[in-house]
């Protein structure tokens, strides 16, 4: 039944993406927000279909901890759940991707509409440069910046992989950052159709202010996710001990 359900899933998840596109393409005549609006209607149907179909709820922690203004956001990433299901706390966000993803048609002129920071690899600078100069006008626009730490998907319990990208931008930018913990890569696994049962939960963590040394920045992020995000895979654990059985390598104890 697992197997069924999480089929089922799939397939209504990209159904309900092609057909918000396609009904959507008059929004594509107004500003990036109305793209943000269109976003947020797929994140909410989205997490609806998983709770209606695979009985996967979703809870959010710490929305007391977003602040107002321009803000970089790093998120734990375990999982493509987060890249749909936490914009919805956003006003006016933007996130990295490859160029060539806004030549992709329909799909390419959302993205292009909402102004996102386009990677060109092909103009001689490198991705960080890029990325750096636009989140300059990120903060004079007072908008917020998706960054995911580890560049990509980590399975949950393996060791972390931060890059040292993040903590440059921090730096470069002068904006607060707003760490992100979450348990989501036990139920919605990457590389995988699976849809397992149970509730990601995802915490907003307090803010860490701007101008800490990039080092200590770096540190305290990594160190704050990471403790964060096992004791919420460990409290789903403790729910539910089958999920163990899905970790990469068991949690660190608590201390």
């Amino acid at each position: 039944m697992l197997y069924v359900r999480s089929l089922v899933f799939n397939v209504l998840f990209y159904l309900n993406l092609i057909v918000l596109m396609i009904l959507g393409l008059p929004v594509l005549l107004t500003n990036r927000k109305g793209v943000f609006w269109l976003c947020a209607a797929w994140g909410k149907s989205s997490l609806w279909l998983l709770d209606k179909i695979c009985n996967l709820k979703s809870e959010f922690r710490g929305l007391e901890n977003i602040p107002d203004g321009a803000l970089i956001i790093a998120p734990k990433h375990q999982s493509i759940w987060e890249t749909f299901a936490l914009e919805m706390f956003f006003k006016d966000y933007t996130i990295i991707l490859k160029r060539e993803l806004t030549l992709v048609p329909v799909f390419g002129w959302y993205l292009w509409r909402a102004d996102l920071i386009a990677i060109n690899r092909t103009n001689g600078r490198s991705a960080l440069d890029q990325i750096i100069e636009r989140t300059k006008m990120l903060r004079a626009q007072g908008r917020q910046l998706f960054f995911f730490p580890e560049g990509t998907r980590r399975p949950p319990g393996a060791p972390p992989k931060y890059k040292i990208g993040v903590a440059q931008v921090y730096a470069a930018s002068g904006m607060p950052c707003l760490p992100v913990a979450m348990n989501s890569g036990l139920f919605w696994p990457r590389r995988s159709f699976v849809r397992r049962p149970g509730t990601i939960v995802v915490e907003f963590l307090p803010v860490i202010p701007p101008g800490l040394p990039r080092d200590e920045f770096f540190t305290l992020l990594q160190t704050t996710i990471e403790t964060h995000s096992n004791r919420l895979m460990a409290e789903a654990i403790a729910k539910d001990p089958s999920l163990a059985d899905h970790l990469e390598q068991p949690l660190p104890a608590a201390k």
